[in-house]
């Protein structure tokens, strides 16, 4: 049965668990919280569904699993169809392609950009793949949404082989302005396989004014409306925000909707876990280990865009400069390492490490180590333990496409925990989302000394009305406002092709 919705998305949409016989067990995510569930979510409002994700195979010609397999879960039934591509398919396109060329790029990277090792070709091929899984499942009124910058050329492809399919693409990323953009070679066909989509949906109105201007500069595509932003998205001055936002492109005869819609935290899943027994109880423990010592988190990836090299050199600057606060502040970094061997994040972790050392070796003492350095993910459980007791949470990320830590920080705090302060990095998508932050330029030692001092010194009289101002404009953009408003987008999209109301509102 042809489906009324397939996502587009390179992770499969379980976990997989090898069982002692050696065979494969798929599992539901074990967790609500994160894009795959939201997505499985999105899926059960919308009928029949279909997902189609890559799966490793050594000879792709006869993979050694069924390409299309039916899943029964809480979130109803659906189809994923596996794409078999070799490891060094996945190699070429995703961590050499997407990660070398393309997330610098996103993120405003330069020098970090490498076209050398690019097999553009092999792109093009997987990207292919893509399209012609999609365009298996999809029903004839059905919407196509892709993910993502790793599959770019899919809506081209997908135009190509079914001409009247609805096709939607989110970009989960920064999308960078014109003169950045295009560094990329293959930026004209990149920006004209976006141009076949019916719907670019992007977090920020910033990012879909790059993509406007992108689109401007490489091709005849223009924007026939746009309107004000709206007023919770347009702090004064900050770096990211923007007082328009276009709302429909055209582009040879066609309208593309520009869709601003920023992904949200779980809220309800984040509270219930911050309000349980457990959780009550480690905190107890973590404000007994600090005494009277305050408490900064800073939760990431490693990653140069991540800014936790800045963060610890800030924090070096802090203790060096102001003895009195020695035995009296305490840093958790949390700095996962992604799962590739890639020479950019190894650097990017030695630096770290070397850090850390430096920091604990010169100012430590046996009672008291100054940073803490956690280079495993840790369960969310146990994270949201370390928000509700952290004093304050220093967010500050070079460049980010939104940053859900940061809201995930607000949400976890309960009546009767310190009110907690949160330093938030301008380039983040989410500072033009939360108010009630203490802004940072990271680029800036100036601003990132006075934002640490700032929030160490801070009344809780000044604390209190800005977390909840914070928390007010943390679930004004939940999980579910973002769901709600795409399954209406997608709806909407279906209907057109009926003539009953093409437009998107």
């Amino acid at each position: 049965m042809s489906s009324d919705l397939v996502v587009v998305y390179h992770r499969q949409p379980y976990e997989e668990h090898v069982l002692p016989d050696g065979s494969t067990e798929l599992r539901e995510n074990a967790s609500p919280n994160g894009i795959v569930p939201t997505l499985k979510g999105i899926m059960g409002r919308m009928g029949n569904a279909a997902w189609v994700a890559w799966k490793h195979a050594d000879d792709p010609a006869n993979p050694d699993f069924e390409r299309v397999i039916e899943i029964d879960d809480s979130f109803g039934k659906y189809k994923v169809s596996r794409l078999p591509l070799t490891p060094a398919q996945v190699s070429s396109f995703y961590h050499v392609t997407s990660k070398e060329a393309f997330w610098p790029i996103l993120h405003g990277f330069k020098e970090k950009y490498n076209y050398d090792p690019v097999d553009w070709p092999t792109f093009r091929e997987v990207n292919w793949a893509f399209a012609e899984a999609a365009a298996r499942e999809v029903s004839d009124n059905g919407v196509v949404w892709i993910h993502d910058y790793n599959l770019w050329l899919v809506p081209g492809y997908l135009r190509q082989i079914k001409p009247d399919v609805k096709i939607a693409f989110f970009h989960h990323t920064p999308f960078p302005s014109a003169d950045m953009f295009s560094v990329l070679p293959w930026r004209e066909e990149i920006v004209r396989s976006l141009l076949a989509c019916d719907q670019v949906g992007f977090h920020i109105p910033r990012y879909a004014q790059n993509f406007a201007s992108v689109a401007h500069s490489l091709t005849k595509a223009r924007t026939i409306t746009d309107e004000l932003t709206s007023d919770t998205m347009t702090p004064r001055g900050a770096a990211l925000s923007e007082r328009f936002t276009p709302v429909t492109m055209e582009h040879r005869g066609r309208r593309i909707q520009i869709e601003v819609n920023p992904v949200g935290v779980n809220t309800d899943f984040i509270a219930e876990i911050a309000s349980t027994p457990e959780v009550d109880e480690k905190v107890e423990q973590i404000r007994d280990w600090l005494g009277d010592a305050q408490l900064v988190v800073s939760v990431s990836r490693t990653d140069y865009t991540k800014g936790n090299i800045e963060q610890l050199e800030t924090f070096e600057r802090l203790l060096a400069r102001r003895p009195e606060l020695h035995g009296k502040v305490r840093l958790m970094l949390v700095s996962v390492g992604a799962n590739r061997a890639m020479t950019a994040y190894e650097e990017v972790q030695q630096r770290i490490e070397e850090l850390t050392g430096r920091i604990n070796g010169t100012y430590g003492s046996f009672e008291w180590q100054p940073v803490s350095l956690i280079s495993t993910a840790i369960p969310l459980a146990e994270l949201v333990a370390y928000y509700r007791a952290a004093d304050v949470a220093s967010i500050t990320p070079l460049a980010d496409g939104l940053n859900l830590v940061a809201a995930e920080y607000c949400l976890s705090k309960q009546p009767g925990d310190v009110p907690g302060t949160l330093i938030l990095s301008e380039f983040a998508g989410c500072a033009v989302l939360l108010n009630g932050e203490i802004p940072v330029n990271p680029f800036s030692y100036a601003s990132m000394d006075r934002a640490l001092d700032q929030a160490l010194a801070m009344s809780e009289e000044e604390k209190v009305p800005r977390m909840t101002e914070l928390r007010t404009s943390a679930k004004r953009w939940s999980i579910s406002a973002w769901s709600d408003r795409t399954t209406r987008q997608f709806e909407l999209l279906r209907r057109a092709d009926t003539g009953l109301d093409g437009a998107i509102t």
